[in-house]
């Protein structure tokens, strides 16, 4: 089963990322012709398994892996230079082809050292408690100065060089001035020196360049089937997520229209993708954290290390409270679930189905990050299963328990399991038909 009938179609994560929308999209690829990352930046890490290599993808695409899609990063992400390069000149020594088959909108904002900086030096103010867990990419100031205005820099305003050392000229002013007023650091950025580094990544980025938005609708009055690639999960979007420990853009597929620049009558179809467990990295309530030898036998067996930052994943069951709320605003037509394999060997396994505080039972999602901090989950048992699975291939190989734990995720959230990955390599998912 393929996915060449849903028409355009999103793929988003239901959780707080790193649910493995990277290979989703990889896979589903097959049956489109472009790919739209839509929002994020290099905050973003994308892990895809091909032919025994793996590939670590933040700021490009899922799509690059295929040469004959195109790949495009749209105008509500945000772009570091130094980071697609680099990452452009790695997967080329590794044989990828990337040439016309990518496009960045020149609409894009520019993450620039000084927004890493301002990231570092916020997240070390911040007091025990407040500090977010930030990948110090420089992501959120970048977004800050977007909505601001007043100091934001886009691709296309890389060009003429002229009137962009005029304008970084400003902001760099700015920014030292803030940096020391706010941080008390001494250390001034250099404009001149940022210029030139940047018109040298203006000159390497100009083949890429476009309106990406123009392009976009051209491609699809031709018939061209589109893929938009989410980046982070539902549950770290900055107006539905746990905030403030949330990433700064609309994570979930309601970020397509703005961020790749098409009516919402675009999209026909939606997979939501979910681990059949769930992780979290970095600061944030987590109400199914597991601290114990549960917890570390999923970090072990699914190899829970962020892709961005090598961190450790908190892992814990799965939290259905959360990721159904993710699903309601996000409406998914069909689900990804991923990990599967993660969980044979456990005599049992859990799904959270409510909270309860203060003697109180909560079955929907709190907004109060103090509240879901303190609630204990309601779980419903199942039984687990002992079977390895990696090497299933059909729905009807794996074992029955497995089947219904599927099947209880997909009642729990409201819409059918298309997708199951019961292993890292592309081969390892198994696509189903009618749905569970």
């Amino acid at each position: 089963m393929r996915f060449r009938e849903l028409g355009n179609t999103c793929v988003f994560g239901l959780q707080w990322g790193d649910e493995g929308k990277g290979k989703v999209v990889d896979l589903l690829l097959e049956d489109f012709d472009v790919v739209v990352r839509y929002s994020g930046g290099a905050n973003a890490g994308h892990t895809i398994v091909v032919d025994g290599q793996r590939f670590a993808l933040h700021q490009l695409p899922s799509g690059i892996l295929r040469p004959n899609v195109l790949s495009i990063i749209g105008p509500g992400a945000v772009l570091d230079p130094a980071v697609l390069l680099g990452e452009i000149a790695s997967l080329r020594s590794r044989g990828v082809q990337i040439g016309d088959n990518l496009r960045v909108s020149d609409r894009a904002h520019l993450v620039f050292p000084y927004h890493r900086r301002e990231d570092t030096l916020a997240e070390a103010a911040a007091r025990v408690g407040e500090k977010l867990g930030t990948t110090a990419r420089g992501i959120g100031p970048c977004y800050a100065d977007k909505y601001a205005r007043y100091w934001a820099i886009r691709a296309g305003d890389l060009h003429p060089a002229g009137r962009f050392r005029e304008r970084l000229a400003a902001v760099v002013a700015h920014k030292n001035s803030y940096l020391a007023a706010v941080y008390g650091t001494r250390e001034l950025l250099d404009a001149d020196r940022l210029a030139e580094e940047y018109l040298q990544f203006a000159e390497e980025l100009r083949p890429f360049l476009c309106n990406t938005t123009v392009l976009l609708h051209g491609l699809m009055k031709q018939g061209r089937r589109v893929l938009f690639e989410g980046a982070q999960g539902s549950l770290l979007d900055i107006d539905h997520g746990t905030y403030p420990f949330v990433t700064s853009a609309s994570a979930g597929n309601g970020g397509v229209v703005s961020g790749a620049g098409v009516p919402p009558t675009a999209i026909r179809a939606s997979i939501g993708v979910i681990k059949a467990y769930a992780t979290r990295v970095g600061a944030g309530p987590f109400p199914t954290e597991l601290r114990d030898s549960v917890g570390e036998t999923i970090r072990q067996r699914g190899n829970e290390y962020g892709t961005t930052t090598g961190r450790p994943r908190r892992c814990g069951w799965f939290d259905a409270v959360a990721a159904s709320y993710a699903a309601m605003f996000s409406g998914p037509t069909g689900l990804a679930v991923l990990h599967l394999d993660t969980l044979s060997g456990f005599e049992e396994v859990k799904v959270c189905t409510a909270y309860k505080t203060g003697g109180v039972r909560l079955s929907e999602f709190p907004a109060d990050v103090h509240v879901l901090d303190e609630v204990e989950p309601v779980y419903e048992t199942l039984p687990g299963w002992s079977e390895d699975i990696v090497g299933c291939r059909r729905l009807a190989d794996l074992p029955a328990a497995a089947r219904d734990y599927l099947r209880v995720l997909g009642q729990r959230l409201g819409a059918p399991v298309r997708m199951v990955g019961v292993g890292p390599a592309r081969d390892q998912v198994i696509f189903v038909e009618d749905g569970v």
